[in-house]
């Protein structure tokens, strides 16, 4: 097998150099790259990642946590949006991604942490993981670069980024409120997710500015899944008022919530409105065409993997957190009322 001393013989230069060309060290004459390069490809010579990460300190990959509370995985559209312009950007960095599976055995490396340092990775991103998973304080303690999406873990080494759910729920309240509707219910998760949560907080502020009383029996939990919705919905027809407008914290529910409608033959945008969040790609084959919000999937996994980039090659770099604003998309599901019009 082709080693760097057989190229540093051959070119009667010294190991160093050799891996300083290899590892693209500027600190080396050009008339010395070009040689070296030239016996490099003579020889076919393939430096492998484990060598070059004892030479750089960097194994030059990351690690990726898709451990959503469903267990959906890479079948979870807003996920798979963030993770597509993550990797276009650490991509061009010459970085790869590894992805951790969501169940592991028993073998005593279950934690973040000890996933991440067995697979020696450099940085570490995690999108839809729990807030109330234990294992998130020492990893945010541990000083492995982190970034997260939607997920407030913060340490020496440990920011996040989120889309901005609290304004985003207070525009979609709004809007129904513009057109009218002041008999609003709610369909979320509430406290096991940083969206759930916020966007809830966002639905009663927005009824408070606008002089709405908050109704506990109209705010149903769902976990963000189209069953989940659908579930909801019901309960929520089965009260002896039913709402104006459903706002549902996540597209998928907001599906579920439809179909339920329709089963009941309540039309959809009509008899009542129906808004979501996150403006997911599976909506083009959805009708009526749901009116939403939009959030900036491309810009979220571009930014994450900037400041995770930033995290990993900087080592004083402090960890930031930020806000990426969101937009109301009008579409089809809701419509006009009189204040007095509603359904019984």
């Amino acid at each position: 097998m082709i080693t760097i001393y057989d190229i540093a013989k051959r070119a009667g230069v010294s190991t160093a150099t050799v891996s300083k060309v290899l590892n693209g060290r500027k600190d080396v004459s050009p008339k010395t790259v070009q040689k070296v390069k030239q016996i490099t490809e003579e020889l076919g010579y393939h430096p492998s990642a484990n060598a070059r990460g004892l030479a750089t300190k960097k194994t030059k990959s990351i690690g990726v946590f898709f451990q959503d509370h469903l267990n959906t995985g890479f079948r979870h559209t807003f996920l798979q949006d963030i993770l597509a312009s993550f990797k276009d950007v650490v991509g061009s960095e010459g970085y790869d991604l590894v992805f951790f599976a969501n169940n592991q055995p028993d073998n005593g490396l279950e934690s973040f942490e000890a996933r991440a340092r067995q697979r020696n990775v450099d940085g570490v991103l995690l999108l839809g993981v729990p807030r109330t998973d234990p294992d998130l304080l020492d990893l945010a303690q541990s000083r492995i670069p982190c970034m997260s999406i939607d997920l407030d873990l913060l340490g020496p080494t440990a920011g996040y980024l989120t889309s901005d759910n609290i304004g985003g729920a207070i525009k979609a309240i709004d809007h129904l409120v513009e057109m009218g509707h002041r008999d609003i219910a709610y369909i979320s998760e509430f406290l096991g997710t940083k969206p759930g949560h916020d966007r809830l907080i966002g639905y009663q502020t927005a009824l408070q500015n606008h002089g709405i009383p908050i109704r506990s029996e109209w705010i149903e939990s769902g976990n963000f899944t189209e069953e989940s919705g659908h579930l909801a919905t019901i309960k929520l027809l089965e009260k002896k008022e039913r709402p104006t407008a459903i706002f549902c914290a996540g597209d998928m529910m907001a599906i579920g919530a439809m179909n339920a409608l329709k089963e009941h033959r309540i039309k959809v945008g009509k008899d009542i409105s129906i808004i979501g969040f996150d403006d997911i790609s599976l909506l083009k084959y959805v009708t009526p065409r749901l009116t939403t919000i939009r959030q900036q999937k491309d810009i979220m996994g571009e930014k994450a993997a900037d400041e995770l980039l930033k995290l990993i090659n900087n080592p004083n770099y402090f960890p930031s957190t930020f806000t990426i604003e969101t937009e109301l998309v009008v579409r089809e599901t809701v419509s006009q009322i009189k204040v007095q019009e509603k359904l019984n």
